[in-house]
């Protein structure tokens, strides 16, 4: 094992605009170059898949992937030797390539499609390479870590012409799409209240995000042996410089320098869900508190979360509520003024919904619920992609819709550090 660790220290103004300056270098070296936008694949053609990252995300989206026809894992990258091998395993392909460097995959001409699962730090970087690349790309949420990286990325991914697909997968959810447009008829009333949550118990010591690779991975590998399996400066990328630390290694999402906590990975699956069914876009205002109020295991976000935002415009009134010690839970529901829609669960979870009072929909005309088969079924979130890479249509959560949510869940990481409420410059486009 390296030398006693140093602790990550949050990401100080100098480091984020030495950072940004140089990704916004990057953008400016290959942004004159035109990239070879893919043409439209046959309906026989088989679209090649190369995959970064192969984590805990990252090994749940391969299982998806080798069953989507017509796709095929051809090209698997981890800094991580274990990774690798279970992207190897995972592929269905006994002829996949494997990379260290993912700059080196995307130079293989058999992907034509690149996967982005690697922790949030690395999105910018790896979506920026992937658009000079001429690869189409779905990427993981969040997005990115900061609003400047999401604008560049915003910017590369338009002005090429790529099909980008962001890690949304309650967009498939045909009784979504039945509540989008019985909202949009306004059989609800005006919409003034949205209520949204997440919330998760394990036992202490056996914490949220403490886990090892994946969700119910509780023995601990011999940190020494994950020291030489893993090129630790690969995987720090644009990241603070630090010696070898296993806990933010297997829990990055406890540290802000890699991820931004429940904001990015969780209120983002949220917000982005009520965003796909009302359409109103970038809040007006945040507020936003956050607390450890039991995970006090060095982690530097908090276990607690609850952000605020206000459509003024709109007169209506969307809140989050997170907590990692507690499992009683917070479905989805929008109130209106004349009756309330409450989905069966969390957003990615949702299969159906409930209008309420009952009483109320016996002289409204409104059904009771979801009435399946009446809206035709959605094709799931990697399918939708892969279709869209063929015609080279747009999928259901496209750049612009990424960075809304990046705007979003970043507005409450702002309030948070900041103490107060904060603003959307919608002339500026920033967090003010």
């Amino acid at each position: 094992m390296h030398n006693a660790m140093k602790t990550s220290e949050p990401t100080t103004r100098r480091e984020f605009l030495k950072t940004t300056t140089k990704t916004a270098a990057a953008v400016a070296a290959f942004s004159s170059v035109a990239p070879s936008v893919l043409a439209a694949k046959g309906p026989n053609e088989t679209i090649g898949v190369g995959q970064i990252g192969l984590g805990t995300r990252g090994g749940d989206l391969i299982n998806s992937i080798v069953y989507v026809p017509g796709v095929k894992v051809t090209a698997v990258c981890d800094v991580y030797g274990p990774h690798r091998q279970k992207g190897v395993e995972r592929s269905q392909n006994p002829d996949v390539k494997t990379y260290v460097d993912y700059r080196e995959m995307l130079a293989d001409k058999n992907v034509d499609v690149v996967v982005v699962s690697a922790p949030d730090h690395w999105h910018c970087q790896m979506v920026l390479d992937a658009v000079k690349a001429g690869k189409d790309i779905y990427c993981e949420k969040g997005f990115s870590r900061t609003l400047p990286e999401a604008k560049l990325m915003r910017e590369a991914i338009k002005k090429s012409g790529l099909v980008f697909q962001l890690g949304h997968q309650a967009r498939q959810a045909t009784c979504a799409l039945q509540a989008k447009e019985l909202i949009a008829k306004g059989l609800l009333g005006p919409v003034t209240l949205v209520r949204t949550g997440r919330y998760g118990n394990l036992p202490l010591g056996q914490n949220i995000w403490r886990w090892y690779g994946y969700y119910n991975a509780w023995d601990h590998p011999d940190p020494a042996k994950v020291a030489k399996d893993v090129d630790w400066t690969r995987w720090l990328g644009a990241a603070p410089k630090i010696d070898f630390n296993e806990r933010h290694f297997w829990h990055w999402r406890c540290y802000w320098n890699y991820g931004t906590g429940q904001a990015g990975d969780l209120l983002s699956h949220e917000l982005d869900f009520v965003q796909y069914i009302l359409g109103y876009g970038i809040p007006d205002t945040c507020s936003c508190s956050g607390l450890n109020a039991l995970l006090n295991d060095d982690r530097e976000v908090p276990d607690t979360w609850n952000a605020v935002y206000q459509y003024e415009k709109r007169g209506c009134t969307v809140t989050f509520d997170a907590s990692m010690n507690t499992s009683i839970g917070q479905p989805v529901e929008f109130c209106g003024k004349e009756a309330a829609l409450r989905f069966d669960g969390i957003a990615h979870d949702a299969t159906g919904f409930t209008i309420l009072p009952e009483s109320f929909n016996k002289n409204s005309g409104l059904p009771k619920g979801f009435e399946k088969g009446k809206t035709p079924s959605q094709p799931n979130h990697l399918q939708d992609f892969f279709n869209c890479v063929r015609s080279r249509g747009t999928p259901k959560c496209p750049v612009d819709e990424a960075f809304v949510e990046t705007a979003t869940f970043l507005m409450s990481v702002e309030a948070y550090k900041q103490k107060r409420q904060v603003r959307w410059d919608p002339v500026k486009e920033e967090i003010v």
